[in-house]
């Protein structure tokens, strides 16, 4: 399996992750040591990527390819980066032509902001002057001034625009009319002013002492509920946990109950497709290496589907068997009516007259009910237990690795039922193993513990609904 990010063409690496490793050689200069691979959802078909440090450079088309041996997929993308720069400082410059020049600065801005002075009733004042220049790293640093004049006094902002977050930084002053030039004398002004300014100033240290305390208060609250909501939440898992602890219980009890009812099942031959073989003792049944052509005498009617029945039907009572899957990437187990016809590539659903389950390619496990559905199983089966119960309309399947239950059929059975059995041919795994019915104690007996130590997590679970599985 390989998962690529790329920048415009796929030559172009931010990261790769090929064959189970990170392969940090292959990525471009200006992405190296700034990436970093989060793969704890790797198993659900999700894996997230972060880019560390962005710079303006970073901007552009990105893409994501995905490539298997039986699976290709690709995203492209276009990454906009965008910085909200620093709040707005306004510094006093002093008196200008009949009026006191204020200037306002700020950097670290992408892209280009927009800035805008307002007067105490909201009306724009055109800038004296502005400069908008852009530093060693790609972000933008404003630089903006304007002359206030008399009857423009009280509140006075500057604010600064992100156009791309419609974001905007504002800092607001008040300028009283004596700090402005009129008939009194200037210097009367001017020492207004000297005697003015540093309780103005204090009163600005004042608030934002008292807004960085409010801030301080507010992320003390906000930890507070974040801790509080983590003890529920954990709660909350504890609580599942239980749950599925208890189900797996009650699925454990209910297999061992099944167990009671074992009925000797064996294959009828006449039943079988050419392309299988079926044992002397009609215990198992594998593919043969290469498909005949149709048998002499045989049944005409199994030509599509390469399936063999058991002997025995079953129209009361309950009965359970269990058949060894062993390492087989592909088979179907279950339980058909006698009477329904299996000529052409049947659909194997209850609608049709089958109550099967079935593995595909090693890694998904599924019935049709009426439609697929995928099933999640924890531990692979080695061996399947079947259990029939004619007289409730429920067929059970059963995973006797660890006893836990897969899957459970209710429906009105319309007729005698006989074992279905399908090895599927050209499985392709490393380990063809037969499927083999296993011998089973007489009812009431105990049965002994299966010791599987060879049992294994599902690697991971498909989602595409096209294959084509009869």
């Amino acid at each position: 399996m390989e998962i690529l990010w790329f920048r415009s063409q796929a030559s172009d690496v931010v990261h790769l992750y090929q064959e189970g490793q990170e392969l940090p050689g292959r990525q471009m200069a200006q992405f190296q040591n700034r990436t970093q691979l989060f793969k704890d959802d790797i198993m659900d078909g999700s894996v997230a990527l972060l880019l560390q440090g962005i710079v303006p450079a970073d901007q552009g088309p990105y893409g994501c390819r995905f490539l298997s041996s039986n699976f290709s997929g690709e995203a492209i993308w276009d990454l906009e980066v965008a910085g909200l720069g620093s709040d707005p400082h306004i510094s006093l410059e002093g008196f200008k032509e009949g009026g006191i020049q204020l200037r306002c600065r700020s950097s670290g801005w992408y892209p280009k902001p927009q800035a805008q002075w307002r007067d105490y009733r909201g009306q724009c004042l055109p800038p004296e002057t502005e400069a908008i220049v852009q530093d060693t790293r790609g972000l933008f640093n404003l630089e903006t001034s304007v002359v206030v004049r008399g009857g423009a006094h009280s509140n006075v902002s500057c604010s600064i625009q992100n156009t791309l977050l419609i974001e905007k930084k504002e800092f607001m002053v008040q300028i009283a009319d004596v700090f402005l030039p009129g008939p009194s004398p200037w210097k009367g002004a001017l020492l207004g002013t000297l005697v003015a300014l540093p309780l103005f100033l204090a009163l600005l240290a004042a608030l934002a002492l008292f807004f960085v305390r409010k801030h301080r208060r507010s992320r003390e609250k906000l930890r507070k509920q974040a801790e509080k909501d983590k003890g529920k939440l954990r709660a909350e898992l504890e609580k599942l946990q239980t749950e599925l602890d208890w189900r797996r219980a009650e699925g454990q009890a209910e297999w061992r109950a099944a167990q009671q009812y074992a009925v000797d099942v064996t294959l009828d031959p006449a039943s079988a497709h050419p392309s299988l073989q079926v044992s002397e003792d009609g215990r198992s049944v594998s593919s043969r290496a290469a498909a005949p052509g149709p048998a002499a005498g045989g049944p005409q009617s199994f030509s599509e589907q390469t399936c063999v029945l058991s002997r025995e039907r079953f129209s009361a009572g309950r009965h359970y068997w269990e058949v060894h899957v062993g390492r087989r990437s592909r088979w179907f187990l279950g339980a058909c009516l006698a009477a329904v016809p299996r000529a052409g590539a049947a659909r194997l659903s209850p609608a049709s007259g089958y109550w099967v389950l079935g593995l595909w390619n090693g890694c998904e496990y599924f019935v049709l009910d009426p439609h697929r559905v995928a099933l999640r199983v924890r531990v692979p089966p080695r061996r399947v237990g079947v259990f029939l119960d004619c007289d409730a309309g429920r067929l059970a399947f059963f995973n006797v690795s660890d006893g836990s239950q897969i899957f459970t059929f209710t429906d009105s059975f319309s007729g005698a039922l006989c074992a279905y059995f399908r090895p599927r041919a050209h499985d392709g795994s490393a380990h063809p193993d037969p499927l083999t019915i296993c011998p089973l104690p007489a009812r009431g007996t105990c049965f002994p513990e299966e010791n599987d130590s060879d049992t294994w997590l599902q690697p991971y679970e498909p989602s595409d609904p096209t294959w084509g599985l009869w």
